[in-house]
């Protein structure tokens, strides 16, 4: 038989105004249900005759350890469970039919104080216990049980832990008035000092292994996340891959359809002499930026593996710079441009290998002479600058124009201000200097004005021993 009952007691405002009332809590379900498992697990190795008087959360976590409680004690122990009115009727509850073999069902009505709380209260002749909970009063107007909120919204309950057999009596006292068939409790002969001691143990040890099982699932969250970064770059690079293959094989393309639409003009009977001659000179030329493309494309991709199994060097620029200036000097003049450098002696070595340097030197000014019209100048001055060795690569070429400079460290980028058409190059010259200097702990920085020229800045970190890349 169920019974319904209308009530204005609070057990939580009972333990409160309590002389002897114990520190009130603010815990989360969690720690209350872990409180609660521990009240269970001392009555059940106490295996003594016990009175329950229980008021759970809705969910299956809670009614399984209650039905882990109700499976350890025989059928005629006294165990009432209240139930709001307006969760769900008695009689059609499949969640409480486990409770009519062993307990007498309670139903408050919708105004029962008692339906904001929640207490799970334990009577032997040993030992007694009562933890009772309540939601904080900013969260009272809420209607949804506790066990129905989101993890990251449950809201903390208001709780107290009591073992004090006066303050026990008095809750079960209120309560008994509320059962149909109230039953005396059982004699109380003295508080077993052994069983406070093993609930405290027993609760220690529940908080150890939720904590450790919190401790696992972090650490799970964490590789998962750690795996899904992994997985996000590993599909960003295959996408770059996709992306640099494309424009390899349309930069590989072009010169190659120039060569055979030369290729076919020249088999025409009526080809004059210079007609003749410009298609060969096309060949040529196409030829030449087919082989600098291919030649920059393994250089680029050597990059990466190169610096991987390679240890920086202790590197002074006058090793590299007076020769490659040498190698491009005849150059310069039949392009009829004054190529010069500057080293001041003493400068401190740099952190560097020499091919690297060497690269980085020759994309640099081959670039600063291909884009310097005749009578120009390009020259090399290098100074310490701090930690770092700079290099000024300055040209009176035509220059870049302000939007084009952000972009020209990118594959396969040409300016568009060419005054000649040899001078376009691979598009990779500038990538790979950029390249170089990112292993070896340097930078690039460029100022260009259209028509005036373009100065490039490289700065070279100071060889401080023991540098790898």
């Amino acid at each position: 038989m169920t019974s319904v009952v209308t009530s204005e007691i609070s057990l939580y405002e009972l333990v409160a105004g309590s002389t002897s009332a114990p520190l009130a809590m603010q815990i989360s379900p969690v720690t209350f249900k872990s409180l609660m498992s521990s009240l269970i697990d001392l009555v059940v190795d106490q295996d003594q005759p016990a009175s329950v008087w229980a008021k759970l959360p809705k969910g299956d976590a809670w009614q399984t350890e209650f039905d882990r409680y109700l499976d350890h004690i025989p059928p005629q122990q006294q165990v009432f469970c209240f139930k709001n009115q307006r969760d769900e009727s008695i009689e059609e509850s499949a969640s409480l039919e486990s409770f009519s073999r062993a307990t007498t069902p309670i139903v408050l009505p919708l105004d029962s104080i008692l339906r904001r709380e929640y207490f799970f209260i334990v009577w032997s002749n040993q030992f007694c216990g009562l933890l009772v909970g309540h939601r904080a009063r900013a969260v009272q107007q809420s209607d949804t049980p506790i066990d129905e909120d989101p993890p990251e919204k449950k809201q903390a309950l208001m709780a107290y832990l009591v073992i004090d057999p006066e303050i026990v009596r008095n809750a079960i006292a209120v309560l008994q008035p509320l059962a149909s068939r109230p039953e005396p409790l059982p004699e109380f002969d003295h508080l077993n000092p052994a069983l406070t001691n093993q609930l405290l143990a027993k609760h220690i040890q529940r908080q150890e292994d939720l904590w450790q099982r919190a401790t696992t699932h972090r650490r799970q969250a964490e590789t998962a996340n750690l795996l899904q970064l992994q997985n996000e770059e590993l599909l960003s690079t295959i996408r770059l891959k996709d992306e640099f293959l494309h424009t390899v094989g349309q930069e590989l393309r072009t010169p190659l359809t120039n060569m055979k639409t030369a290729l076919t003009l020249l088999n025409s009977p009526s080809l004059k002499p210079p007609q003749k001659q410009r298609y060969m000179e096309l060949l040529v030329r196409e030829c030449d930026r087919q082989s600098s493309l291919i030649t920059s494309l393994l250089d680029l991709v050597s990059l990466d593996q190169m610096a991987e199994h390679t240890t920086i060097q202790a590197l002074s620029v006058a090793d590299v710079v007076p020769g490659v200036v040498s190698t491009y000097q005849p150059l310069a003049e039949e392009k009829g441009v004054r190529l010069a450098y500057t080293i001041p002696e003493g400068l401190p070595a740099i952190a560097c290998l020499p091919t690297w340097l060497k690269q980085i030197v020759i994309n640099l000014l081959h670039n600063g002479i291909k884009f310097t019209p005749r009578g120009g100048q390009v020259w090399v001055r290098a100074k310490q600058q701090g930690e770092y060795i700079q290099l000024e690569f300055r040209d009176t070429g035509i220059g870049i124009a302000q939007s084009e400079v952000p972009k020209i460290f990118d594959r396969f980028y040409r300016v568009r201000q060419s005054f000649d058409e040899e001078t376009s190059g691979a598009g990779l010259g500038l990538t790979i200097v950029q390249k170089l200097l990112l292993h070896c702990g340097g930078s690039i920085t460029v100022k260009s004005r259209v028509g005036e020229g373009s100065v490039f800045n490289v700065l070279l970190p100071i060889y401080r021993g023991h540098q790898e890349s």
